[in-house]
C-alpha cells in the first residue's frame, strides 16, 4: 500500500512539472501573448513610423458613420443605414449595471436598457436624425 501511494506521489508530481514545463514553452503561442510588451515611448516611436493615415484607418465608429453614445448605465456604438434604419453594433454596461437581451436592428428606433443591481436602471433609446444616431 506504501509503495503504491508512493508511486502514485512521485507519477503526480512527473505529470505535474511536465506540464509546467510544457506550458512554460508553448503559454505564448496557446494564448497568444508574446513576451515582448512595449512602453508607450516604443508604442509611440512604432506608430510614428507608419504613413499617414495608417494608424487612423481602422474601422472606428467615425469612420463606419457611427456613434458613440454615453450614458449613465454605460456606452452604446449606433449606426445608421442610407434608409435611416438604426443598428446598434456595441454595448458596454459600467460597472454595476447589465444589459437583458438587447436587441441590435436594425429598426426605426431601438431601446437598450442598463439595469441597475441596486438603483434605478437606465433606459436608452436611439433613433436616426439626418442620417446620424441620436437618443
Amino acid at each position: 500500500m506504501k509503495r503504491l501511494m508512493l508511486a502514485w506521489a512521485v507519477t503526480a508530481l512527473a505529470a505535474a512539472g511536465a506540464a509546467v514545463a510544457v506550458l512554460g514553452l508553448l503559454g505564448g503561442v496557446l494564448t497568444g501573448q508574446s513576451g515582448n510588451v512595449m512602453t508607450q515611448a516604443e508604442a509611440r516611436s512604432a506608430l510614428a513610423t507608419l504613413p499617414p493615415g495608417t494608424a487612423t484607418s481602422g474601422a472606428s465608429p467615425a469612420s463606419t458613420g457611427g456613434k458613440v453614445i454615453r450614458t449613465a448605465g454605460g456606452t452604446v456604438i449606433a449606426t445608421c443605414s442610407p434608409a435611416g434604419q438604426v443598428s446598434l453594433r456595441n454595448w458596454s454596461p459600467f460597472q454595476g449595471y447589465s444589459v437583458d437581451d438587447p436587441s441590435p436592428g436594425p429598426a426605426s428606433s431601438l431601446k437598450i436598457e442598463f439595469d441597475r443591481e441596486e438603483g434605478e436602471d437606465v433606459e436608452v433609446v436611439v433613433r436616426c436624425q439626418n442620417g446620424r444616431p441620436v437618443i
